[in-house]
């Protein structure tokens, strides 16, 4: 029953934006999410912040996801957000590790206090007229492994899913820190669906997550960025099927369509993040990202792509 189980694909800020959403959407996902959303930003009538919450039909169901330390503003976006024409829920970040983020409170300096953690998804559940997810990490650091904890606070405050990302705060996103049987206990720690992230890179060590956490779905992040036909792969893996086949030039090319209709005057520089990717594992590489370096139009990316083999 594994391929069965649901597919998420991760908030990345500065990479998840509308384009890179739907064109992950093409292989399979199940679930999507914003970028994460400042709720002190909604409160104030930040106009960046309408950008961020831009949503399309073609990413069904997708929650939008809000960070912040203050429960009354987390409440006011919720419900604010919740009511915009497509949004299945909102989700709650609480584990940014990001020096900015952190330095003021937010994302993953929550995991040091989970009775306000409760409070941010009790004044969230009261205020959306939508389910309400959370998205921890296992713990602030490796004295302090309280994702148990932390959970169970959210679930009892009215949280409908929970979201592991396998990492402590002091762990980044460093390769060889996951810690799967922490996920594994907040599984067994509570009744509402627990979905496992960290360190899934393909469809065998998405089965390998899957077996050591009992989770009720995967959520993938990094490795979609340049892969986005990686959710395609993991359920064929999981469902013992071989990975279909693919033609990554037209990938490439069917996000630069999107990219550059939905945001014109930023694309060609938010492009370079997804084309350095994108680019590994072709013959010259190294050049064609230099070249790459140098793209503004969309013409240029086109250009590019021609000399794809």
């Amino acid at each position: 029953m594994k391929e069965l189980l649901p597919l998420y694909l991760a908030p990345m800020a500065g990479v998840g934006d509308r384009a890179f959403r739907e064109t992950c959407g093409e292989f399979g996902v199940d679930f999507f999410c914003t970028e994460m959303i400042s709720a002190k930003a909604v409160l104030f009538g930040d106009k960046k912040t309408a950008l961020l919450a831009e949503t399309g039909k073609a990413e069904r169901p997708i929650a939008l996801q809000l960070f912040g330390s203050d429960p009354a503003a987390v409440a006011f976006a919720a419900e604010k957000m919740g009511k915009r024409e497509i949004c299945d829920g909102i989700d709650l970040n609480f584990g940014c590790p990001v020096p900015k983020i952190v330095g003021n409170g937010e994302g993953s300096a929550l995991m040091k206090n989970p009775s306000l953690c409760y409070e941010i998804v009790r004044a969230a559940v009261q205020a959306a007229s939508l389910p309400v997810s959370v998205k921890i990490r296992v713990g602030w650091d490796r004295e302090h492994l309280n994702a148990a904890e932390v959970a169970m606070l959210c679930e009892k405050a009215g949280a409908s899913r929970i979201a592991v990302h396998g990492r402590t705060r002091a762990d980044f996103y460093r390769d060889g820190t996951l810690l799967p049987e922490r996920i594994a206990e907040v599984k067994r720690a509570v009744g509402i669906p627990v979905i496992a992230n960290g360190d899934v890179r393909d469809g065998e060590s998405a089965l390998r997550l899957l077996e050591q956490t009992g989770c009720d779905g995967l959520m993938i992040g990094r490795a979609a960025v340049g892969a986005p036909w990686i959710f395609s792969e993991i359920r064929a893996h999981l469902a013992g099927k071989p990975a279909p086949e693919i033609d990554r030039k037209e990938i490439i090319r069917h996000h630069l369509e999107r990219a550059f209709s939905y945001k014109p005057l930023s694309a060609g520089r938010e492009m370079l993040t997804h084309m350095a990717q994108y680019l590994k594992g072709f013959r010259g590489a190294a050049s064609l990202r230099d070249r790459a370096s140098h793209c503004e139009r969309k013409e240029d990316y086109l250009a590019l792509l021609e000399l794809l083999p």
